[in-house]
């Protein structure tokens, strides 16, 4: 593939020119797979630096528009005949018309909900059959175990659309070496993207991915052999409501949806256990042709209307599950550790449950909160005896329990790190394009997150380090969009593995979001942040720790309170 021109981008959109400072962003030491200034052949334009008046788009007057991912859409559709049956008899004939070419919506959240079945049915096509698809997706399954890694790795998929990579390094490196092209998208606005095109909507505005790579299209979609960026994303026209900037994102539908269900009937009429339901509804409503695999198929009528996720309309075909679901990350209790993190047997373990006992505080009886991967999940067992918080799950539940014991382990009900976890009494489950809602919406009344480095402004950056590590943002650009509704925490360590500080006065690493952190807590202290001025306030202090430690290793300037309290 020719590298994009930069004079070809600069003469689509006179007004704008690169941004130096995103330049930097992908200038580090020397690696094979860097992205590095000298790569770079043809930077998109960030909308950052248009005037409100060039970025409003005019489809009337046909001016070229800064909207997101081209339609992909260019395989003929299979045919879908309302007056036949919808049901198969094998998944191998469900999927024999499907074209090359596709644009594949697959349901799922790590391996929970994948339509397996139907996913083995296309790799059997083999890519002399089945090739050049694209397919979208949260992830791309796990390396060497199920889910779409299956059809990556066989070479039938050119282009992935989705939210995070994690850990799939066979992926990784097909990316890197030009053999696939990975479109990241924000969690949050990949579901709603999808929900739009199944709702006739082509286009709507979220705060999701604002000051960002993602604003700027700044993102590498495609590398060549050597390691050379030939593709970014799309920059994202701008608007201002209400004095603040939100992204036009536009729809995102697909050719053929998979998905699995718990019940099926004959009529297409849809019922999901828990957690399977993230993407699943929705991505059944954006596809031209929807197949789904279910594990029970029973006759029209013995399904209550009341107990029906997706109505049989958005269903065109139906076969047989015949493969089983799995685990991604088996994560169980003992009956003797609910309180996890309470014991400590490390230096490690004691840094880490300081600031988790420090960050309960920030949760209060009655709160819905989100908590992120690692330290964040600590919090909850250093809450006093009786006091309660929901906790939000983005991938569809709200009121999270801990890990199961191993009788008690559930396929079907995951967290957001695909870990099996439990439901307390009360809790609810739901599609990811509602739990998106409540994150953007503001009605989680606190999120609490890692970072790998956050700025005295309240900056944050925790997904991303050019050249090194690339995972994708998740749902965490949704989870911090709403600062003023939702109070943004920061839990972690007070240096990196290097040493280096990872408060900074200035983020060097590509930002998660811009002035959405309100309190930071490290295993030294805790600082709060002023984002309207940018000002960084150290107030609390670990025992035996004092400022001056803390001056030493902060690379950001900050004040200290005249009350300075110590740590509990």
């Amino acid at each position: 593939m020719a590298s994009v021109s930069r004079a070809a981008i600069l003469r689509q959109s006179p007004s704008c020119s690169p941004s130096s400072s995103s330049l930097r962003l992908f200038s580090s030491a020397a690696t094979s797979r860097q992205w590095t200034t000298a790569r770079w052949t043809g930077r998109p334009t960030p909308c950052a630096r248009l005037s409100p008046t060039s970025r409003v788009h005019n489809a009337i007057s046909g001016a070229r528009t800064f909207s997101h991912t081209r339609n992909w859409r260019s395989a003929a559709v299979p045919a879908v005949d309302r007056s036949a049956s919808k049901l198969f008899a094998s998944a191998d004939d469900a999927v024999a018309d499907v074209k090359s070419g596709s644009v594949i919506l697959s349901s799922g959240f790590g391996l929970c909900g994948v339509a397996e079945t139907l996913i083995a049915a296309l790799r059997r096509r083999g890519p002399e059959s089945l090739h050049s698809l694209t397919a979208v997706s949260n992830n791309a399954g796990a390396e060497g175990r199920g889910g779409l890694a299956i059809l990556t790795e066989g070479g039938q998929v050119d282009r992935m659309i989705m939210s995070f990579l994690g850990s799939n390094k066979t992926l990784e490196r097909q990316y890197l070496t030009g053999k696939i092209a990975v479109e990241l998208c924000p969690q949050g606005t990949l579901a709603e993207r999808i929900r739009a095109a199944g709702s006739g909507i082509p286009a709507f505005y979220t705060p999701t991915g604002g000051h960002t790579l993602v604003q700027e299209g700044a993102i590498p979609a495609r590398f060549d052999a050597d390691g050379n960026v030939v593709e970014y994303g799309k920059p994202r026209e701008v608007r201002i409501f209400d004095g603040k900037p939100f992204l036009m994102e536009t729809a995102l539908g697909g050719d053929v949806a998979i998905l699995r269900a718990w019940k099926v009937d004959k009529a297409g009429n849809c019922v999901f256990r828990y957690t399977t339901k993230s993407f699943a509804p929705m991505m059944a409503k954006a596809a031209k042709l929807s197949i789904v695999e279910a594990e029970n198929i029973v006759e029209i009528g013995d399904i209550d209307p009341n107990d029906v996720d997706l109505p049989g309309i958005f269903i065109d075909r139906i076969v047989p599950a015949t493969m089983p679901s799995h685990v991604e990350t088996l994560k169980t209790r003992s009956a003797d550790n609910g309180k996890e993190g309470k014991t400590a047997k490390s230096d490690h373990e004691v840094r880490r449950n300081r600031i988790a006992r420090r960050a309960a505080k920030e949760l209060k009886h009655g709160f819905y909160v989100n908590l992120g991967v690692g330290i964040p999940t600590l919090a909850p067992s250093f809450l006093p005896r009786g006091e309660q918080v929901w906790i939000q799950s983005e991938n569809g539940i709200l009121g999270m329990g801990p890990y199961p014991l191993p009788e008690e382990v559930d396929v079907d009900i995951v967290n957001a790190g695909k870990e099996t976890v439990t439901l307390v009494p009360g809790a609810s489950t739901f599609d990811s394009s509602e739990s998106f809602a409540m994150i953007r919406g503001g009605h989680v009344d606190v999120s609490i997150l890692g970072a790998l480095q956050v700025s005295a402004s309240g900056d944050l950056a925790n997904y991303m380090i050019p050249g090194k590590v690339f995972k994708g943002m998740g749902g965490a650009m949704d989870l911090v969009s709403n600062p003023d509704n939702t109070k943004i925490v920061v839990a972690t360590e007070h240096v990196a593995k290097d040493g280096t500080s990872k408060i900074v006065q200035n983020c060097s690493l590509p930002l998660t979001g811009a002035r959405v952190v309100s309190t930071i807590i490290t295993d030294l202290c805790v600082f709060e942040v002023d984002r309207k001025r940018g000002t960084l306030t150290l107030t609390e202090i670990a025992p035996d720790v004092d400022v001056e430690e803390v001056k030493s290793k902060t690379d950001a300037t900050f004040f200290v309170a005249e009350d300075l309290k110590t740590m509990e």
